[in-house]
């Protein structure tokens, strides 16, 4: 089994996915020849060609329009947001048509379109190219929002997404692209959509993540080890739909829990799952479920970025008050 960084388990996904349906299309700005400012899909144009691996204007409206079009005539592209800051010039595609496509056909067309894009913080990069706004997608029905936080995972998630009848918004966070490298299968699998995973077991507090926090949470957990107390930390994986089951099945086995997401507090991932806990295991809680997030602040300039993300210092401080409670 090869050893993979995340970025390499991403172009692996594309490229199974190239060789297995000659409908699959990649395209966005500078991921052609150049292979993507991350290099995520560094050597697919030379394998598959210029007229199933291409670059774009630099439009992001013109990606996403180009993307309908093409879903509507039977392709399946996979669009690339260099960063997803920019989101904001293509949500009419995105929001606007893509998410409604199945119902506004009655079921005619469903609008397979993967939306890959890197973002997040800790890389010191410029203004609005950090932007964590999965919970702007997660606000939309219709759209599936994922979010991997291991090499493994991104792999069969990616696969998942590309093959999805529907709009998948796939969300790659930058600090793990190349962070850690893990075991990945070479050949292809998939991992379903919608399904959380328990990246670690404990019975004393649950810990709701994803992307790059649920490594400062495994962090966190095993220094609240040494303390005595045995955390669990689940990666929620995909962010819209949550899976609503292993959340309440956790929290009734630790009956306590907290959320820790990198975007602002306000109007987030996080409160969402908070809100599913109170309305369905409110009974089952010893604590309040407490929230560990970025301030409700534009994301500041790189100099000051340390500050603002959540830590495994910040995810201790508030699991302890949950645990003492």
């Amino acid at each position: 089994m090869a050893q993979m960084t995340m970025i390499q388990a991403i172009n692996d996904a594309m490229k199974t996915e190239l060789k297995n349906d000659e409908n699959v299309l990649v395209f966005g700005e500078d991921v052609g020849n150049n292979g993507g400012v991350f290099r995520a899909t560094e050597g697919l144009q030379k394998e598959f060609g210029e007229e199933r691996v291409f670059d774009t204007p630099l439009g992001e409206s013109g990606i996403g329009g180009l993307a309908i079009g093409l879903s509507l005539t039977g392709f399946r592209p996979v669009m690339e947001i260099q960063f997803f800051g920019f989101v904001y010039e293509v949500m009419d595609s995105i929001s606007g048509q893509l998410a409604r496509m199945q119902f506004r056909s009655g079921g005619k067309y469903n609008g397979p379109v993967t939306i890959r894009s890197p973002f997040g913080g800790g890389v010191a990069t410029p203004e609005m190219h950090a932007d964590s706004l999965e919970g702007l997608m997660a606000a939309q029905p219709g759209l599936t929002v994922v979010i991997p936080s291991t090499p493994y995972d991104a792999k069969g998630l990616l696969i998942s997404a590309i093959r999805d009848e529907n709009p998948v918004v796939y969300l790659e966070h930058m600090k793990l692209y190349r962070s850690f490298r893990q075991e990945v299968p070479e050949e292809e699998y998939t991992i379903p959509l919608g399904k959380a995973d328990v990246k670690r077991e404990g019975t004393d507090l649950s810990i709701f993540a994803y992307g790059a926090m649920v490594h400062e949470s495994l962090k966190a957990a095993e220094e609240l080890e040494k303390e005595g107390h045995s955390v669990e930390v689940v990666d929620l994986r995909t962010v819209q739909p949550l899976d609503i089951e292993a959340i309440i099945a956790s929290v009734e086995k630790t009956n306590r829990a907290i959320v820790v997401q990198e975007a602002q507090k306000q109007a987030g991932i996080a409160a969402n799952v908070v809100a599913e806990i109170t309305e369905r295991a409110i009974l089952s809680l010893e604590a309040p479920v407490l929230r560990v997030t970025a301030p409700d602040t534009i994301y500041p300039y790189a100099q000051g970025e340390n500050v603002w993300l959540p830590n495994a210092k910040d995810i201790m401080e508030a699991a302890n008050k949950v645990l003492t409670f």
